[in-house]
């Protein structure tokens, strides 16, 4: 399961994060930032492939993506 999070006092809701996300995994929230904006979360955590497209895209390095690794079945 991937760990994704936003910064959200980074994040000044430009929607590049929502709008390149090809698995429509994000949203922008309803509730202001620290600074006055609405940033992105995480719509359905369930759906994301930990593809970090969202994260290359975000130009405030608001968003982490990390990939767990899986246990090799022996």
């Amino acid at each position: 399961m991937p760990v994704w999070s936003v910064r959200s006092e980074r994040c000044k809701g430009c929607r590049l994060c929502v709008e390149f996300c090809p698995r429509h995994c994000l949203e922008i929230s309803n509730e202001l930032n620290a600074i006055g904006y609405y940033p992105a979360r995480m719509h359905d955590a369930g759906k994301c492939t930990s593809c970090a497209l969202c994260a290359d895209m975000c130009p405030e390095a608001g968003i982490i993506v990390v990939r767990r690794k899986r246990k090799k079945k022996t």
